[in-house]
């Protein structure tokens, strides 16, 4: 960050690192919570509409393919016009298509809207995160990582059960109208506050990689998200997989060539980078997928309402936010290897006994479960995402962010997908001898043992983690403090 763009957070006296903590909480948790909290208000909008509830998904579809579609643009952005300008941008944006939702009044509108909160959901996060980490230097990339443990926790538990109150309190309009006030408020501080942080990496405009990557992950989202549900073998989600395909291994072809891509993809020669990546992967789809997974189980099979079943899952965030406190001051002194391992071999036994659960469980022990497996969780979170950053050189830093916010979305989305077959392969229905339709238990169970598989798969990729790459991020912040200023004028 060069001496012209100090930013006005210093001038006012506030510390950069305070305003983009802020900042970027209050719009990840939107962003976070819009995923989860609208899926409670879709059979209201449905009857409001008078449209199938297959039909009304498309609400929710719009906003994945478009986030995923702006998820790539968002490096070349942040580094081409300034951190600030793009997220305050992108933040404006969300909280109006917001408004927009909240008064829309037809199912039309309401997807044409969604389709806007989803372009700017694309940009905010992966530009936040390079703010954030541009503010912090590599020692307290740690301390960075705790600020988003927030939103990435509370969130998506949050979500189900405000939306559910809402929706029984007021009317389905709510859940998009309730991200107003917090929008306006992050962007009142952020036109105040808001350091900008340009790179010098910035270059021309890749069109070749923008479209292949806007088309590859725009269909691969689109044919995970609906894959279960409308059938992996029908023709609208074979032909999406299958050109989404072709289109990923394009981009790879045509972005290794270009000496100025989109998507640097040779991050990906970064071992550690590429290591965490992976590791995000299976680990994101396997806790995504169980946050998907047991409020249908929840509900569905035991019969519980949409209140109490997000009630239910509120103590993995505790586990998440306590386990962040202790994470933090782990990382130095074990480092992300063994804390990687461990945390996700804890969550696959967590899940494990989760394929247990049933009418005569206690719910309190199934609470502790939920608590155990946020604290695991944590474990998970906090050390990869340091880790992965820890030796890419700061011109990257936004070009990073971009690859692993396009990574986390896809994972997010195949756990969803993979767990959605299970149930859909199985049946959640059964007819017993007499007749009667009651749940089978059996295709929940099945689902969550697949969800530990996936977090098995993480917990064996993070042997492959190798603590001295991650040497700088693992450095005392007190030891370092001196040198702090003078990395960040050196990277900046």
């Amino acid at each position: 960050m060069t001496a012209a763009d100090q930013p006005a957070a210093r001038r006012r006296g506030l510390d950069p690192k305070v305003a983009v903590g802020a900042v970027f909480v209050a719009a990840l948790f939107m962003s976070i919570m819009d995923t989860t909290i609208v899926n409670v208000a879709l059979p209201s909008i449905g009857r409001q509409f008078d449209v199938d509830p297959a039909s009304v998904g498309v609400v929710n579809v719009g906003y994945l393919v478009s986030l995923a579609v702006f998820v790539p643009l968002s490096g070349w952005l942040g580094d081409r016009f300034g951190t600030r300008r793009v997220f305050l941008a992108a933040l404006t944006l969300f909280t109006l298509a917001s408004l927009l939702c909240g008064a829309a009044g037809s199912l039309d509108q309401l997807t044409a809207y969604r389709i806007f909160q989803g372009a700017a959901g694309g940009l905010l996060t992966p530009v936040g995160m390079t703010m954030l980490f541009r503010a912090f230097p590599q020692e307290e990339r740690m301390r960075a990582t705790r600020v988003l443990m927030l939103p990435t926790a509370v969130a998506p538990a949050l979500g189900p059960v405000l939306g559910g109150w809402l929706v029984d309190s007021w009317s389905w309009h709510w859940v998009f109208i309730v991200n107003v006030p917090i929008g306006v408020l992050a962007l009142v501080f952020g036109l105040l506050f808001l350091p900008d942080y340009r790179s010098d990496a910035a270059h021309r405009f890749d069109p070749a990689g923008f479209l292949l990557a806007a088309l590859g992950l725009g269909l691969a989202m689109y044919a995970l998200s609906e894959g279960a549900g409308r059938g992996w073998g029908s023709t609208g989600i074979l032909v999406s997989a299958l050109l989404g395909a072709a289109a990923l291994v394009a981009l790879v072809v045509v972005e290794l060539r270009l000496p100025e891509p989109m998507l640097d993809l040779r991050l990906f020669r970064d071992r550690i980078f590429r290591t965490a990546n992976l590791l995000s992967l299976f680990s994101g789809a396997a806790f995504l997928g169980m946050l998907y997974l047991f409020p249908l189980l929840m509900q569905d099979a035991l019969g519980m309402d949409a209140l109490h079943s997000g009630l239910m899952v509120f103590p993995e965030a505790i586990g998440v936010m306590i386990a962040s406190q202790v994470a933090g001051r782990l990382y130095p002194r074990v480092g992300p290897r063994r804390l990687l391992a461990v945390g996700a071999a804890v969550v696959a036994l967590c899940l494990a006994l989760m394929a247990t659960i049933g009418p005569d469980s206690n719910l309190w022990v199934v609470r502790v479960l939920l608590f155990v497996t946020g604290f695991a969780m944590a474990h998970v979170f906090m050390p990869s995402q340091t880790a992965a950053f820890a030796t890419v050189p700061a011109r990257s830093t936004g070009g990073a962010s971009t690859l692993y916010n396009a990574q986390r979305q896809l994972g997010s989305a195949l756990g969803v997908a993979v767990l959605g077959t299970v149930l859909a392969a199985i049946g959640t229905v059964t007819t017993t001898s007499g007749g009667t339709p009651t749940a089978n238990l059996a295709a929940y169970h099945s689902a969550f043992l697949v969800a530990a598989a996936l977090a098995l798969v993480a917990a064996v990729t993070a042997l492959f983690v190798r603590d001295s790459d991650a040497a700088a991020t693992m450095r005392p912040v007190a030891a370092a403090e001196p040198r702090a200023g003078a990395e960040q004028a050196a990277a900046h």
